[in-house]
């Protein structure tokens, strides 16, 4: 098969929908093997959908040892693992800080930012014995700016931008490439579970005037994900329409 990710292996997390189930297919199409990472079961559905070439399983990434599994799983599948994109969030409770129930902060942490170490953790390894291999996390535009009532999504996604500058530079010269890419407002579950007003806040600040297709994102990823950014590791790619400008 030909294509920008032709002979290679990737994991997505988060495939079930929005930005992840747009970027599983943006790799299948471009030739990669792909396994998907859902709690959902719409894992299965677009792996079905898919077809030959694509493996969904049911992962719960704040799990170590669900994590460890999904990343044996594409190993043992498809011989390999070149690529993974730690991209499994939520937007948590909107709550100001000092409402915020602890059991809420957790959560958020445990997916948005233990989710993203794991699955680091896990596919390390086998990315080493290929030689190399290309990790991408999501991050957000809420690790550059406040937003208020949304304090551990804002921690959390600054935290991932840490952890991808860490884990480049420990593993730069061993040939894994570690990026984060932080989005705007994109039309996913996340934003139609926020309040509208809020959105519609976002937008009306945003220069470019609209919402992003989880497609948009998905193609940033193909390049990172690619030989063509062979290049670029630890940087964070804002696709935010030019909110963080203001």
């Amino acid at each position: 098969m030909t294509g920008r990710l032709a002979d290679k292996v990737a994991i997505v997390t988060g495939a079930g929908s929005g930005i992840g189930a747009a970027t599983a297919r943006r790799f299948h199409e471009e030739g990669a093997k792909v396994v998907l990472a859902d709690i959902s079961g719409a894992e299965d559905v677009l792996a079905k959908e898919l077809g030959d070439g694509a493996l969904g399983v049911s992962t719960d990434v704040t799990s170590g040892e669900s994590v460890r599994s999904v990343v044996a799983a594409a190993v043992d599948t498809f011989g390999k693992l070149d690529i993974l994109y730690n991209n499994a969030g939520i937007d948590g409770e909107i709550a100001m800080v000092g409402d915020m129930s602890e059991e809420a902060w957790d959560k958020v942490q445990a997916i948005n930012l233990r989710g993203v170490f794991l699955g680091i953790h896990h596919a390390i390894p086998e990315m080493l014995k290929g030689g190399g291999g290309s990790i991408i996390n999501t991050a957000s535009m809420a690790a550059m700016v406040a937003f208020p009532s949304m304090a551990s999504y804002c921690a959390a996604k600054g935290g991932v931008i840490m952890l991808t500058k860490t884990a480049a530079a420990e593993y730069a010269a061993q040939g894994i490439r570690v990026n984060t890419i932080s989005p705007g407002t994109i039309q996913t579950a996340i934003t139609d579970s926020l309040p509208q007003d809020m959105i519609k806040a976002i937008i009306g600040r945003n220069p470019v005037g609209r919402i992003a297709d989880p497609s948009e994102v998905a193609s940033l990823a193909v390049f990172l994900a690619s030989d063509e950014s062979s290049f670029i590791t630890g940087a964070d790619h804002l696709i935010d329409g030019g909110y963080t400008l203001l």
